[in-house]
């Protein structure tokens, strides 16, 4: 049993914290060297969307899932309809659009930094429709991920594809409605080895404002290099009401799609603590998607989203837990034992107990994972979808 104050803080901190899933993160997904498949991987929107809405009735706090355009709107906008029932069916919402610009033929040298224009206004045009399906779900944010850039020195004009991402983002931030966000995403490589058109976080601030005020960064924790400070990037975003959303995993080396807190949950906890801090310090409530991005090869599919929303929840707990005016007041001093000891001792605390009281007190199972385990679920979608994946398997997600 937690202590009445701790239980209090724990309490509030969790019942404000979503985390949205990913419909990829429910198929069979792979590397550049190949793909290993799982029995029980969801094929079809209807699997993936059902999967995610299991991980949310066992956590109760995903109630949006991710969708790509690519592979989960096999009629581009005219399948709008059809997964909005179907996310209405199982209980859950559509979450972020996510627009493909990297999987088609034509995007094999950029889709905004194209040094085709008919390319660039295909991609264009696609962005747009994305936003319209946005529309068609009542989704907010629409998240921009490209795979632009060039392997070659010499191969490519860096400064005139800047010019044409400003110019193409533009074109696109002017269809979105008032309600809707642009999510603008950076990567420092991969797949692009000599230069990445959006390669970091400045760059990816240059772009959202070129585009406009609805636009925003957001920051997956798995792009970036070994040794970068994440949390300063965050702290930084903040300062500048840039910071849109999340894409959560965890590397080792790069973009490692790892679970969440897997390598270095001390990193998650930072980050969370940036933003309760900036919101101590400023008494606004910040409005930033929280979402995971992982695609595991090994770890069965649902195991693995229900580990990471648990260990996301406990993380989020914990930056609940520092004693923001201990805190203020030793860095104003300067102390800094004292200062690096208020993250500490909350990072040192169990929090597991509490977040076992607050999901009792939804009606929750105390264990997401062992109630899964005992459920049958992973049985019974094994039992259906292995005999007709073979014949059935998409190209990625």
């Amino acid at each position: 049993m937690t202590s009445g104050a701790l239980a209090s803080k724990i309490f509030d901190s969790l019942d404000r914290f979503r985390i949205e899933l990913p419909s990829w993160g429910f198929a069979d997904t792979g590397t550049r060297f190949g793909k290993y498949f799982q029995p029980a991987a969801a094929v079809t929107i209807e699997e993936k969307i059902s999967d995610a809405a299991e991980v949310h009735k066992l956590t109760g706090v995903c109630p949006a899932i991710a969708l790509h355009v690519q592979w989960d709107f096999p009629l581009g906008r005219e399948s709008a309809r059809e997964v909005d029932a179907i996310a209405k069916r199982h209980g859950v919402r559509p979450g972020s659009i996510n627009p493909n610009f990297f999987q088609d033929q034509e995007y094999k040298f950029g889709s905004f930094g194209n040094p085709d224009a008919q390319i660039r206004a295909k991609a264009v045009e696609h962005a747009r429709e994305s936003i319209a399906i946005a529309t068609d779900l009542k989704s907010r944010d629409i998240t921009f991920w490209f795979a632009d850039g060039s392997n070659y020195p010499g191969t490519a004009n860096i400064r005139e594809r800047k010019r044409w991402f400003e110019e193409s983002l533009a074109l696109v931030h002017a269809d979105l409605s008032s309600a809707q966000r642009m999510l603008v995403e950076y990567k420092p490589f991969e797949p692009a080895f000599y230069h990445t058109d959006i390669a970091d976080w400045g760059m990816a601030v240059h772009f959202a404002r070129a585009a406009g005020a609805q636009a925003k960064v957001l920051v997956d924790t798995g792009h970036h290099y070994a040794a970068q400070n994440i949390e300063q990037i965050v702290a930084w975003l903040l300062s500048e009401t840039l910071l849109g959303g999340f894409h959560f995993n965890d590397r080792r080396y790069a973009d490692d799609d790892l679970t969440m807190g897997s390598i270095d949950p001390y990193q998650v906890f930072r980050i969370f603590h940036e933003i309760r801090f900036f919101e101590w310090e400023t008494g606004a409530t910040t409005d930033i998607a929280y979402m995971i991005d992982q695609s595991h090869n090994l770890k069965g599919k649902i195991e693995a989203m229900i580990q990471t929303v648990t260990i996301a929840q406990e993380l989020w707990a914990k930056a609940a837990l520092v004693d923001h005016d201990r805190l203020s007041a030793a860095q104003a001093a300067p102390d800094l034992v004292r200062a690096e000891a208020c993250m500490q001792d909350a990072f040192a605390t169990d929090v597991r107990p509490g977040v076992r009281e607050w999901r009792e007190s939804k009606g929750l199972p105390c264990d997401p994972m062992q109630a899964f385990r005992d459920s049958g679920y992973l049985e019974r979608i094994t039992a259906d979808r292995a005999p007709r994946k073979a014949s059935n398997i998409s190209s990625y997600a």
